[in-house]
């Protein structure tokens, strides 16, 4: 009660009293400016800061964003040939997932939302490994039992992602908190959409990661959409940087098309955050191209002109080869042979995948319990007597 009464007079004694009733505006006078590097036409922009990139990780950084880009184009084609059951594209987000991995070191833990698979391929998830997840064979780390696209990776420390939004912004804080704990020299990092600041979830995080201190950075896509909800419908506010400064976090806004400008901006927070052992947010601003998923047809809800417009005018992988071969970096036959070789060897990684059996049976009754009780040893006995009355009812390369 001593300790509560002392905090609470020190509160009053830093307060600037006022006899004139004022009350705060719903929304500032001035938006909050959005950090660029890159214009859209791939020049720096005269007097920008940001993070020096030797020519190594620049080309990286570039060869991911492509090969991202064509993963996506071939296993949506996998989805609607009736190959894999789902899948959900990154199109036009490419800089987010990739400059914000280069950013980061191994050591960072990363807790994604469902859009982030660039994050892992840049940590060296190979092309074979995501086949095998979304055809869920046996060389499948979820051992089928995830759907398409719930990547996950223990080795690469980017943990299984889940559906529900923003389940994962809480346990980010209480990762960070434990690196904290252990003095690690590092942070997590948690990937959400717009969409996700709308959930209590959210607010939970935020003020949990201010008050504890932990060193995190909350990176929001804000894409424009929540599936068919626009940001005018979720929010009043000036977008979701704005939710980051209430809760007493530092934060900044970044084109979220600008390689760049994520690049630098991650890297800036993730020195921040483990040096001063506090949260940042981080709100990137960008464009959903694509369809929110394969069970998604955007154009029911957004006109054509506009999706085309981000497809083209604003394109972050177009922007960004525009400044690599300013350098001297890049030409069109390196790209002509990236592309061309990318593509066979996501084929090669798809053939493979689809031929390879499925996992047993009793992968559907592993790794919860030590020792499993009666009703799944039960469950497990009932569904292989149930396969050997109907085998024409299940698939032939399922293990029994």
């Amino acid at each position: 009660m001593i300790l509560m009464t002392r905090v609470w007079i020190s509160l009053v004694v830093r307060l600037v009293f006022s006899a004139n009733m004022r009350f705060l505006s719903g929304s500032p006078e001035e938006r909050i400016s959005c950090y660029r590097v890159l214009d859209d036409y791939g020049h720096i922009i005269s007097g920008s800061s940001f993070q020096q990139i030797n020519k190594e990780v620049a080309l990286k950084i570039y060869q991911d964003m492509v090969t991202l880009q064509t993963m996506d184009i071939i296993f949506y084609e996998a989805q609607r040939q009736g190959r894999i059951s789902f899948y959900l594209t990154s199109i036009g987000e490419e800089a987010i997932n990739i400059a914000s991995a280069a950013a980061l070191t191994m050591d960072d833990i990363v807790l994604p939302q469902y859009r982030e698979p660039g994050v892992l391929l840049w940590r060296g998830f190979t092309l074979q490994e995501f086949a095998n997840h979304n055809f869920g064979n046996k060389s499948d780390y979820g051992k089928g039992r995830q759907m398409p696209i719930h990547y996950g990776c223990k080795r690469l420390n980017y943990l299984t992602i889940s559906s529900p939004i923003s389940t994962q912004l809480p346990q980010a804080v209480g990762v960070a908190y434990s690196l904290k704990m252990d003095r690690k020299n590092a942070c997590a990092i948690t990937y959400f959409g717009d969409g996700a600041t709308s959930e209590g979830d959210f607010h939970a995080a935020l003020n949990f990661a201010a008050v504890l201190e932990a060193p995190i950075i909350f990176f929001c896509r804000n894409n424009g959409w929540a599936i068919s909800t626009p940001t005018t419908e979720q929010f009043r506010s000036d977008g979701a940087v704005i939710k980051g400064q209430a809760y007493g976090i530092r934060s900044i806004r970044v084109d979220g098309n600008d390689a760049l400008a994520v690049y630098s901006a991650v890297r800036a927070a993730r020195e921040m955050v483990i040096s001063e052992c506090q949260p940042v947010f981080v709100e990137a601003l960008t464009y959903r191209v694509g369809h929110h998923s394969t069970s998604d047809d955007s154009t029911k809800y957004r006109p054509l002109d506009e999706i085309e417009h981000w497809r083209t005018a604003r394109d972050p992988v177009s922007r960004y080869r525009k400044w690599i071969e300013r350098n001297g970096w890049w030409n069109d036959e390196v790209e002509d042979n990236l592309r061309s070789n990318v593509k066979k060897e996501l084929l090669k990684a798809i053939q493979i995948a689809e031929r390879l059996e499925k996992p047993a049976i009793n992968e559907l009754f592993t790794d919860v319990y030590d020792e499993a009780p009666s009703n799944l040893v039960e469950q497990e006995k009932s569904l292989r007597e149930m396969v050997k009355k109907h085998p024409e009812d299940y698939p032939s390369d399922v293990p029994v």
